[in-house]
């Protein structure tokens, strides 16, 4: 295996098949010794985390796979916590997919004129750029096209594909007592420019409640795999 990427909470190594495969670890974005998944540096460790991360990724691109929705995963291995993934372009510089069931977190606060906090919302999608300095800004379908990030059609895969897999999750919250109000994606083409989804699933990239209070990750995974 040769290293071709080390991240802030996983490893990236080229496999001789031509697949990757990416190492999971137990180092956690945050500040001052305290997790925050929305934090862009490694704050601290958290023993056992890379492995439930890579646990709940397992289960739902397995459901993600058999729904038929393209995704990157091949297979896993929990002994030394690594996913093997087909390999994939990112789109542009990097691109986050959201999806929204309520009006909360940065939605709320560039919309709060106009909406409750906490409002149901129709499966409301949007993308950001990948840019700290930036803040993460937000981008149109026509700004994607126009700025060559993708096509029209890729933009529409990906909003639907974002849609569908959204559903498979906040499913199986909901099957467990839990609330999902937002969830984080990445997607990723491939060497046809066909869609797929990329990277991991994790309780750090979604937002969940219980009987209207925010679960946090680590309390999340704990809390989604006792529950069965």
């Amino acid at each position: 295996m040769k290293l071709v990427y080390t991240g802030k909470t996983k490893n990236v190594y080229a496999l001789e098949n031509g697949n990757y495969l990416l190492k999971f670890k137990d180092d956690c974005t945050g500040k001052d010794g305290v997790f925050d998944p929305g934090e862009n540096q490694v704050g601290l460790t958290i023993e056992g985390v890379g492995d439930v991360n890579l646990r709940m990724s397992i289960y739902f691109f397995e459901k993600i796979n058999a729904a038929g929705i393209r995704t990157h995963y091949v297979s896993a291995n929990l002994d030394d916590t690594t996913m093997e993934v087909l390999p994939a372009k990112v789109f542009g510089k990097g691109l986050e997919v959201v999806c929204r069931h309520r009006a909360v977190g940065s939605f709320f606060k560039r919309y709060g004129q106009y909406i409750e906090e906490g409002a149901p919302l129709p499966e409301y999608v949007e993308m950001t750029f990948k840019n700290d300095a930036l803040g993460d800004p937000l981008v149109t379908k026509d700004g994607l096209v126009v700025l060559n990030v993708m096509n029209e059609k890729q933009y529409d895969d990906i909003k639907v594909m974002t849609q569908k897999i959204t559903r498979i999750v906040a499913d199986e919250m909901k099957a467990r007592g839990l609330e999902l109000y937002d969830i984080k994606f990445e997607f990723g083409y491939d060497d046809k420019g066909e869609v797929m989804l990329i990277d991991e699933i994790a309780s750090g990239n979604m937002r969940v409640y219980k009987d209207g209070k925010y679960i946090d990750p680590m309390t999340l995974s704990k809390l989604f795999f006792e529950a069965k």
